[in-house]
């Protein structure tokens, strides 16, 4: 089972996030059908913000994460909540390009130069909304960027997919962790002295670690406290009483045109692309529904 936990550390100098995302990567590798550098885009970015989704505080709470770039991918859109669900997609889901030179999967090349958003909908008349220029596309790397930018949080952010031969997921999750105001030098130089100790995300969890053992090795030193664990999975909420919704909130104008046409409608959800087909006659209800 995919899940997350939050900790702390240092007498409360650091707080920590670690992840497992394996099973939610492959459920939305399966939706959306993406090549394998798509996957491991999206299964990063899922993994960023499952973690960053249980650090908002209200049941209602949204946070969405928008990536915008030059490269083939064009960019991808997530949502998570505050209690581990997470959903999304990729512009260009069949996108195919070479290693890096590397020999990992190119996300960085996918994605090339463009923006990050942060967009956190906590239930104030507006949305609070960060954003910065990407600086290397790969997106752990960005996110750090981000918190340090956008939200001036001096943060660690580690994040990964590695996929099996016949690209299906073989492993995914990701960590963040990031240091309070007034955390001590010291805190900070231990952090700083393990942080370069790890080799990557993947290479832990093909070991056998779990995010448990992650944050011990990172953090077991600074009274590490495990404060909470949550599951998290690739959901999304749509259904067709929702889109009939969506579709009645479009106006009689726009309903009676669709009827004009004579041809059933189908809408697809862009998040985990299920269609919902809607004949002649379920138009001409939505349209009396609509008062027309």
């Amino acid at each position: 089972m995919d899940y997350i936990i939050r900790a702390s550390a240092a007498g409360g100098d650091i707080r920590a996030f670690a992840s497992v995302t394996t099973e939610l990567t492959e459920t939305a590798r399966k939706a959306h059908n993406t090549s394998p550098v798509a996957t491991a885009a999206l299964g990063r970015l899922l993994t960023a913000a499952g973690m960053m989704g249980v650090m908002m505080k209200g049941e209602q709470d949204i946070l969405t994460i928008k990536i915008q770039g030059d490269g083939p991918m064009e960019g991808l859109t997530v949502t998570a909540d505050s209690k581990g669900d997470v959903k999304g997609y990729v512009y260009q889901p069949e996108v195919m390009l070479p290693p890096s030179a590397a020999g990992k999967l190119d996300v960085g090349g996918a994605i090339g130069k463009g923006v990050l958003s942060v967009v956190q909908d906590i239930g104030l008349k507006e949305p609070y909304v960060g954003q910065t220029d990407l600086v290397s596309g790969e997106i752990a790397e960005d996110l750090t960027y981000y918190y340090a930018v956008s939200e001036q949080v001096p943060s660690s952010v580690a994040l990964g997919v590695l996929m099996n031969r016949n690209n299906t997921v073989r492993q995914a999750g990701g960590f963040i962790i990031q240091l309070m105001p007034g955390a001590s030098e010291e805190s900070i130089c231990r952090l700083e002295e393990k942080l370069k100790t790890v080799s990557s995300v993947t290479s832990m969890l093909e070991a056998g670690m779990m995010p448990e053992d992650i944050l011990n090795q990172l953090l077991g030193d600074q009274d590490l406290e495990i404060l909470d664990r949550m599951e998290t999975r690739f959901y999304c909420g749509c259904s067709r009483i929702r889109v009939e919704r969506a579709l009645i909130s479009t106006g009689k104008k726009e309903l009676e045109d669709m009827i004009q046409d004579g041809k059933p409608v189908t809408v697809n959800c862009q998040f985990c692309e299920n269609s919902y087909v809607f004949s002649v006659e379920d138009l001409q209800s939505l349209l009396q529904r609509a008062g027309g």
